[in-house]
């Protein structure tokens, strides 16, 4: 395969040889990734089916009611044409304070998952086992809220397996989801810079590079209420049973070197690292610096050392996962944890 380093100098004139399909640019400066960089896997959660808007009425932030449909609360039945009328359910609960404010929802209904599946559900009975079923899964990292892509966009691929360069135009976020998903593990893709983003109030925004993309992607993580349903201690979260490293990304992808690792960190500030029964005793700290979330760790050994960094900076966690990067110029590192 093609190695990244030798695929950005030559993939410039691949596209510029290809000049028909593809306008030109300079992928040194736009930055290509493939389907296992972690910034492949944020741009689809953007894409994704927004879901969390209408909990009131489903109660769950994996799936949404496909439109139209009706509900009833409180006796009275409200017709759902669009993302507006949650407003006016909203609106029904509050206006009195000695109702039911149950919400009935009018089957049958369409539920759409997140990644657009869509499955009919006939009955309430139905429904509750749904709905039942993605409770089962409360850490799963979903749509990213509040970050509106504006398309068309353009991305520029590389295929290394048969040496092809190609573009694609995508046309909203379904289709930028798809892409993602359908991405073979010899393609490299570069998006076409600037993109023009909305933010949570709708304020346009224009991103010229993957690093403005990601920040983009960290600012509404961290900044848009739809992204923060639950409000988690990390060091709380961090000392609670034990991590594996599903991945570490240091200039490459050095994963594997951490495989059968288990990680437990503790109150009194050491983590224990214990692979085949052997064992090591590193050091972690949090502070908050710049008002951004850092964890620092601390281990000896040639291997384990390599996890040291003075800017590990948290870029979001769950009860069972924690996502961190290192931002040095234009490049990126990676490590997450992983709850065992």
């Amino acid at each position: 395969m093609l190695s990244l380093r030798k695929f950005l100098l030559i993939a410039p004139l691949l596209f510029l040889s290809c000049q028909n399909e593809i306008d030109e640019q300079d992928s040194n400066n736009q930055g290509t990734i493939t389907k296992v960089s972690p910034l492949a896997s944020y741009w689809q959660r953007v894409a994704m089916v927004p879901t969390v808007q209408d909990n009131v009425i489903d109660g769950s932030s994996y799936c949404t009611i496909k439109f139209p449909y009706t509900v009833t609360v409180n006796n009275t039945q409200i017709a759902i044409n669009s993302a507006a009328d949650y407003q006016k359910v909203i609106d029904n609960i509050n206006a009195s304070n000695t109702d039911d404010d149950i919400v009935k929802i009018d089957f049958p209904v369409t539920m759409v998952y997140y990644n657009y599946i869509e499955k009919f559900i006939p009955n309430q009975a139905d429904f509750d086992t749904l709905i039942d079923y993605w409770n089962l899964y409360p850490d799963l990292l979903s749509k990213i809220n509040g970050l509106n892509i504006q398309y068309p966009i353009t991305i520029n691929i590389y295929n290394s397996s048969n040496q092809i360069a190609s573009s694609e135009s995508i046309a909203g976020d379904q289709a930028f989801f798809n892409f993602i998903k359908n991405l073979k593990d010899s393609d490299y893709i570069s998006l076409k810079y600037p993109i023009s983003v909305l933010d949570y109030y709708s304020l346009p925004k224009s991103l010229n590079n993957n690093q403005d993309f990601e920040n983009a992607i960290k600012y509404a993580i961290d900044n848009c209420p739809e992204n923060n349903i639950g409000a988690l201690d990390f060091a709380a979260t961090l000392t609670s049973g034990s991590w594996t490293i599903p991945y570490f990304f240091d200039d490459s992808d050095k994963t594997y070197s951490y495989s059968g690792y288990s990680f437990v960190f503790k109150n009194d500030k050491t983590v224990t690292a214990t692979k085949a029964g052997v064992s090591e005793t590193g050091q972690w700290e949090c502070a908050v610096v710049y008002g951004v979330k850092e964890l620092k760790l601390n281990f000896n050994s040639a291997l384990l050392s390599k996890l040291n960094n003075n800017s590990w900076k948290l870029f979001e966690f769950n009860n069972s996962q924690v996502r961190l990067r290192n931002v040095v110029g234009y490049n990126t590192d990676y490590l997450y944890f992983e709850k065992q």
